[in-house]
């Protein structure tokens, strides 16, 4: 499970570098699964203690992480506005994006931040990335079980 915490932590590092460094700023959605990234890590290090429970929980927020990606693919990347979606409001509503702008605030629409990294769209990228963690703690949970 150090493993996926460390990969998890790795994903957030990297989409940090290339807003930071590429300009590539972020969309609600973008930012979302930023944060669902985080709390897989820490889900993963919380399995190092509790392997079965950690596991469960990297497994439902991949599967959320999953769900987020897809829905910036298909539906909100082709939408003008992302205003007052679930990702924002769930953003807003940790109060993350007042308190660390530079990680959490949404600083561009979903339609703008569409950006392909060698080829693919970055939120597949992200997709894949969610995909690898829930793999991982689904080998953690075979080990235990």
């Amino acid at each position: 499970m150090a493993a996926v915490a460390v990969f998890a932590l790795a994903v957030v590092g990297a989409a940090l570098y290339t807003q930071h460094a590429w300009d590539m700023l972020p969309c609600p959605w973008c930012v979302l699964q930023r944060l669902i990234f985080l709390a897989i890590a820490a889900a993963a290090l919380l399995g190092m203690l509790w392997p079965l429970a950690g596991a469960a929980s990297v497994l439902a927020l991949g599967a959320c992480g999953v769900a987020a990606a897809l829905w910036q693919h298909f539906v909100a990347v082709s939408s003008e506005s992302c205003d007052l979606t679930l990702a924002d409001r769930i953003v807003a509503a940790t109060g993350l994006d007042g308190r660390f702008p530079e990680i959490f605030m949404a600083m561009t629409t979903c339609a703008d931040a569409a950006v392909d990294l060698a080829g693919v769209p970055y939120e597949l990228w992200s997709l894949a990335a969610f995909v690898l963690c829930m793999l991982g703690a689904g080998l953690a949970w075979r080990r235990r079980t």
